[in-house]
């Protein structure tokens, strides 16, 4: 038993140390947007073209991409920010398979813990872009738009890339969700739907603008970021 507490009480600190670490690392960073999707998706995807191409446009407006640092989507992610001119941004989560960091990190955190990680995600991020994927990705949306539903972070928009993958889990949602009363219609403004990175970066365009209005420090961030 006392072995057990003690085991107890050293994890407390080292998610103090994650927290320590991932805030002190990112602190600096600017506006950055967190992009997520499936590990498991090839480069030679459509799906992995078009996550490159949208973090390139981010970057390029100098917004800093988050990604969770391993294959697929989020490789893919790294990799359209690192060819822009704001940051590529990893955070790898250590898990018995699939993952792995992927080579295109400008800056890399390692974290044991997925509750501290996520909310790195959530902490840095003017927009949540989320590609197709799996428990994982269905986690970081739904756990976004409870956070924003609910008041406890400010709103941000959360644009899910590929109609044609999300419709059925939309349609569900009124058909279920909406109809037995346990969601209102004004929750699905809380999400858009994208088919290209104009469409998706012009959800982005128009928030920051909103921003730049409100927050004046928005405006230098982007403008300073490398």
């Amino acid at each position: 038993m006392e072995d057990l507490q003690a085991s107890e009480t050293w994890r407390i600190f080292r998610i103090q140390a994650e927290l320590i670490d991932g805030i002190e690392t990112l602190n600096g960073l600017g506006p950055a947007v967190s992009l997520f999707g499936s590990a498991r998706t090839p480069p030679d995807s459509p799906w992995y073209r078009l996550a490159e191409e949208v973090a390139r446009g981010l970057s390029d407006r100098g917004l800093s991409v988050i990604t969770g640092g391993g294959p697929g989507i989020m490789q893919a992610g790294n990799q359209g920010a690192q060819a822009g001119r704001a940051k590529a941004v990893g955070l790898n989560i250590r898990l018995p398979h699939e993952q792995h960091a992927n080579p295109f990190q400008d800056l890399s955190i390692d974290f044991r813990y997925f509750f501290v990680r996520k909310l790195m995600f959530v902490k840095y991020a003017v927009a949540y872009v989320i590609f197709p994927g799996g428990f994982g990705t269905m986690d970081e949306l739904f756990e976004s738009l409870t956070l924003i539903q609910t008041g406890k972070i400010r709103r941000f928009p959360v644009v899910l890339m590929g109609s044609a993958y999300w419709c059925g889990l939309v349609d569900w949602m009124r058909q279920q969700m909406l109809a037995e009363g346990n969601i209102a219609e004004e929750d699905f403004d809380l999400f858009h739907l994208a088919d290209t990175p104009q469409q998706a970066l012009e959800v982005i365009d128009d928030f920051c603008r909103e921003l730049e209005s409100t927050d004046t420090n928005l405006r230098r961030m982007t403008d300073q970021t490398p």
